[in-house]
């Protein structure tokens, strides 16, 4: 029998980005209830918030979406706020979760744990063998002290908790404010704009040397659900889709799917970030059968079309 099937299971950030399709890729295991619980009501940097979440809800499985996230000029302005907030909410969460008996605790992590400079492709067995980036330590470590505290509380409570490390995700329901979002979204609006206002040139922070590798929110949500399901090791498992890309390649990309075909200034000024991102994924494949199966320019070509429609309905609605 399915492990999920019937389960009360508590996806923290349900309603986020990631976590509506995570919800959809668990419908599938037929849990009895999956229940999203809302900022507003619950802040999970509370700790009598959330022991009145289990006690209220009383979930069986805890998958920990929730976290406070930017590119890199919102992790340079919010290096504190990024460390503490992420770092509380997961201690709480899991503490919590072990005091209530949780059968399953899930844990989603950050490939911005691995050291700055890391043999390419990342292997898990990688991942202290240095300190992170700069520009998003902070973030890094916090996730990275989660899954030290996963571990922990495995060996001297017994709980079942397990760490996952997705790469870069971007699709439908990103974030696209200007201030925090990530780099994809961040060029989608850019060209976009520009493209529309006919515009001759955009302006993209760093040489575009550095590269990146990139997960669809949707295989990046079926990897999890897999996990939730199938995966119950100490561990911490990379989640990535195997296909790297400098950020001069995906820039020319994206402006190509945009129908921008202006020119592309580079800010040397402005930091690029850790030199390379490409993780090994061997093990999700062997322990739950995970492969990415978008690749980049269809997840592309599908995000830009959802922003689209969101930005054509919105315009109507003003108009």
């Amino acid at each position: 029998m399915s492990f999920l099937r019937r389960r009360h299971v508590l996806v923290t950030g349900g309603s986020g980005f990631l976590g509506r399709h995570v919800c959809q890729a668990l419908e599938p295991y037929a849990p009895a209830a999956i229940i999203v619980p809302r900022s507003a009501t619950c802040d999970l940097r509370d700790r009598e918030a959330v022991r009145r979440l289990y006690q209220t809800e009383r979930p069986e499985v805890v998958i920990h979406l929730a976290a406070v996230v930017g590119g890199i000029g919102a992790n340079c302005c919010n290096p504190g706020l990024y460390f503490h907030d992420n770092a509380i909410m997961g201690i709480h969460l899991m503490d919590e979760a072990h005091r209530a008996g949780v059968a399953k605790f899930v844990g989603i992590g950050t490939i911005c744990s691995y050291p700055k400079h890391t043999l390419v492709p990342f292997r898990e067995d990688d991942l202290w063998n240095g300190y992170p980036e700069e520009t998003n330590a902070p973030y890094g470590l916090a996730k990275k002290m989660l899954l030290v505290q996963a571990q922990a509380y495995r060996v001297q409570y017994g709980l079942n908790a397990i760490a996952l490390l997705p790469v870069n995700l971007y699709g439908p329901h990103d974030n696209f404010d200007p201030e925090s979002s990530h780099v994809i979204p961040a060029l989608i609006r850019k060209a976009i704009e520009a493209r529309n206002a006919q515009r001759d040139y955009i302006e993209v922070w760093g040489t575009g040397t550095a590269s990146r590798e990139f997960l669809f929110v949707c295989d990046a949500a079926r990897a999890i659900a897999l996990a939730t399901e199938h995966y119950d090791k100490p561990k911490p498992v990379n989640i990535g889709s195997r296909q790297e890309v400098t950020i001069r390649e995906l820039t020319q990309l994206i402006t190509e799917l945009c129908g921008f075909h202006g020119e592309v200034r580079w800010d040397p000024s402005k930091p690029d970030g850790q030199p390379r991102r490409c993780l090994d994924v061997t093990r999700a494949e062997q322990e739950f059968q995970f492969r990415a199966n978008i690749s980049l320019r269809d997840g592309l070509r599908e995000t830009i079309e959802w922003y689209e429609r969101i930005n054509n309905a919105r315009s109507r609605k003003s108009a």
